[in-house]
């Protein structure tokens, strides 16, 4: 079955983690993404956490965003790779980079200079702060966009002050833009037949995710604050409580919910009083309403109330890990935690958010070692042995 990128080339000058996760997104739903490194290969494949897998220039966190890619290695300085990737751009439909804006135009591979060679060429550039602008030069990585956007500003606890998000999050956000700009970048082709330069900020893009909390202020005039693991309705039965032996998030926003909870607890006398009447009197009241709730679901420990809550829809949640979520039961229902044999053994990797009724994504080819598919990738644009052999010869691929 056809998936949907089936058929599209992407060369890919993407590194760290936003650029990667985009073409990931395409490469787990068909295109064939080759992806272009310096010799040796980038520092996201060197983890101080897993020195096992950076001996083997396999970093956990590089392996998440770089299965099903072809590879090959370059330098770009060298005059001889230029003409590679030249050539290996005439047949493809997409370039991806996330340098500093300015950079590939240095090397002689920027928008201009490949659109010559390809007329119809969809070109994305990732960065921090976009290809234009009194930033655009500063260079970006998750935590500043995450500081910058307001993202930590309205996160963590008013006690111990902004917190940043426990994964890379901007880098994800930007990533999952980039992917989602190609594919309009694609579609529009499909009408028009011409090129397209994407010009991919991940502070815009964090702000399109912020738009609500962004909304309430340029609209409603309020200033958020951090606010713990209160949800953002701000509702006292919408938060963080310890259960015996650990922890439970509720989520308990609608008043038939919160009837269900309360009555589920084993406090309905306090339906009647004053102080909880409607969703109003019970934000004044807060803490002591709190305080009721907590106090009821230390009685019992959190698989317990599980059970209870769900069955009288009351919106809870244990505090799942890493180490356990991969093994939820839903997950393996929906395949998405997918294995693929390497020759470093099996690997579990996370394929696709969604699902297609037919065609749809999956993990279908290792990660590269760095220059991996060099001989392949030329011989399919047309170099010979004996060129291939001169080039490696005077050290183009490092």
């Amino acid at each position: 079955m056809t998936k949907p990128f089936e058929g599209v080339r992407v060369i890919d000058f993407t590194q760290v983690y936003a650029g990667p996760f985009a073409s990931y997104q395409l490469a787990l739903h068909g295109a064939d993404v080759v992806k272009v490194e310096r010799p040796g290969g980038e520092e996201f494949r060197f983890s101080a956490h897993a020195p096992e897998w950076s001996e083997r220039s396999m970093g956990p966190m590089w392996l998440a965003v770089n299965a099903n890619k072809r590879n090959i290695a370059l330098d770009l300085k060298k005059p001889e790779a230029v003409e590679i990737v030249k050539r290996l751009v005439k047949d493809a439909d997409i370039v991806m980079e996330n340098y500093r804006p300015g950079v590939m135009d240095r090397l002689g591979i920027g928008y201009d200079a490949l659109t010559e060679v390809n007329p119809t060429l969809i070109y994305c550039a990732i960065s921090g702060f976009g290809q234009e602008g009194p930033e655009k030069n500063t260079p970006a990585y998750d935590g500043r966009i995450q500081a910058t956007s307001g993202i930590m500003s309205i996160t963590g606890h008013a006690e111990t002050g902004p917190t940043r998000a426990g994964f890379a999050v901007c880098d994800a956000i930007g990533g999952m833009t980039g992917a989602f700009a190609i594919s309009s970048a694609l579609f529009q082709r499909t009408r028009t037949g011409k090129p397209q330069f994407i010009d991919v900020s991940m502070l815009d893009a964090a702000l399109t995710f912020l738009s609500p909390a962004v909304c309430e202020y340029t609209v409603g005039g309020i200033e958020q604050a951090q606010m713990g693991n209160q949800a953002v309705s701000r509702k006292a039965t919408a938060d963080l409580f310890r259960v015996k032996g650990g922890y439970m998030l509720l989520a308990v926003n609608s008043e038939g919910q919160f009837r269900a909870l309360i009555k589920e607890i084993g406090r309905e006398d306090i339906l009647d009083d004053p102080r909880f009447l409607d969703w109003n009197t019970r934000r004044e009241n807060a803490e002591g309403l709190r305080e009721i709730v907590q106090e009821k679901l230390l009685e019992e420990d959190v698989d317990t109330w599980q059970k209870r809550l769900d069955a009288v829809s009351a919106p809870a949640a244990k505090i799942w890990r890493i180490d356990e979520v991969v093994d939820h039961p839903q997950l393996a229902h929906r395949d998405v935690m997918q294995t693929i044999e390497t020759s470093h053994g099996d690997m579990r990797l996370v394929g696709p958010g969604f699902k297609l009724a037919h065609g749809g994504g999956e993990v279908s080819r290792a990660p590269a070692l760095p220059g991996e598919h060099n001989k392949e990738v030329l011989e399919d644009a047309g170099y010979t042995a004996a060129e291939i052999d001169t080039m490696l010869k005077e050290g183009v691929f490092g």
